[in-house]
């Protein structure tokens, strides 16, 4: 949020008579779907539009970068295995702006999908039967019934395709920093092939939690108080869609150890430690460790289960059975745009710490 002329213009309007005095507030909201400070990305589109996509503004010039450089994540991210949606969409990067002769330009980057598979018909009913879980009900009530509801609009996963490759030219402004995530449990369970198979028999759908992993970070990164490195990696994870919860280190484990058992001995000048119960960070900065954290990712809102909801036309409940292509456990699709959101917080504290050096 902005106000005009960076302040809050004030204008009394002084009545003609009696002591009151009323002032108004003029002021523009902006940025609401932009992210980082210097690295800086810009989320646009909806799940049946014409395209989806994502600018980064602030990338550096000169990074070597072509399109078959996505494909590699984005095909990690695509649906077609067991448990995940048939909606299937060819995905194709186009990069419109800020790139030429196969490195970018140091102009605004951006990047485009075309959504090519969609069935706009099944979700024809969802404005007047929100489905219980999803943003349907809210987003209709923020936006006065204007939002897109095809496919979730605006608040569909499709979306993070713009995270994910955003995230490919983070991880080249990060270099020979490694970042890894993987789904570690589904539905409650280790064994995540017999998890999803029970969430096809059922009908029904799962969540899980996935593990990231960054390795070869510096000594250094992060800008507490409110740019902290988990402050960062947690504000852009909770952008993606599903998110519900994120731990560091040893997380939700800490308030059941003592002091002793939790803190991690220094061994060496480098920072290196015995364990990592802090999970790679100290004071909201870096500490030369494995960075490793975990997130849980909520089951999919759209289920073939019948539920109830609100139906505001007839105006009374109702029972809902949602048609569509809808992923069993959409957190099979999420450690690839898990690794996108932590390199893209990585990369704008990187170049942040640049920029005192």
């Amino acid at each position: 949020m902005t106000f005009s002329n960076n302040r809050i213009n004030k204008s009394p309007n002084k009545q003609p008579r009696g002591p009151r005095i009323s002032y108004i507030y003029s002021f523009k909201l902006e940025h609401m779907n932009t992210f980082g400070r210097i690295f800086r990305i810009h989320i646009f589109g909806e799940s049946h539009g014409t395209s989806v996509g994502v600018t980064i503004d602030g990338c550096p010039p000169g990074i070597p970068l072509n399109e078959s450089d996505f494909n590699k994540d984005l095909e990690r991210r695509k649906s077609g295995a067991k448990g995940t949606t048939p909606r299937t969409e060819s995905d194709k990067p186009e990069i419109i702006s800020g790139w030429f002769d196969g490195h970018t330009t140091g102009a605004p980057l951006t990047t485009i999908f075309r959504n090519e598979n969609t069935r706009s018909k099944d979700y024809s009913a969802l404005k007047k039967t929100p489905r219980p879980g999803h943003a349907d009900f809210v987003a209709q009530q923020k936006y006065k019934g204007f939002a897109d509801y095809r496919g979730g609009g605006h608040f569909s996963g499709r979306l993070t395709l713009g995270l994910v490759s955003a995230g490919v030219v983070a991880k080249k402004v990060l270099e020979n920093i490694t970042i890894e995530a993987k789904l570690i449990e589904a539905g409650g369970k280790s064994d995540i092939e017999k998890a999803i198979d029970e969430a096809i028999e059922t009908n029904d759908s799962i969540g899980g939690v996935i593990e990231c992993k960054v390795n070869g970070l510096p000594v250094g990164l992060g800008e507490p108080f409110f740019d902290s490195v988990e402050s960062m990696i947690s504000h852009i994870t909770f952008a993606i869609p599903a998110i519900k919860g994120i731990e560091f280190g040893s997380g939700f484990k800490a308030p059941k150890m003592t002091g002793r058992e939790h803190n991690d001995d220094i061994l060496d000048e480098n920072g290196k430690t015995s364990t990592n119960n802090a999970g790679g960070i100290n004071g909201g900065i870096t500490n030369g460790n494995e960075l490793i954290f975990r997130v849980a990712v909520k089951p999919t809102s759209s289920i073939s289960t019948e539920q109830e909801t609100y139906n505001f036309e007839k105006q009374e409940v109702e029972i809902l059975k949602i048609e569509g292509r809808h992923d069993r456990c959409i957190a099979l699709r999420v450690p690839p745009v898990l690794e996108a959101a932590a390199a893209i917080a990585l990369a704008d504290l990187m170049l942040i710490r640049k920029a005192y050096l």
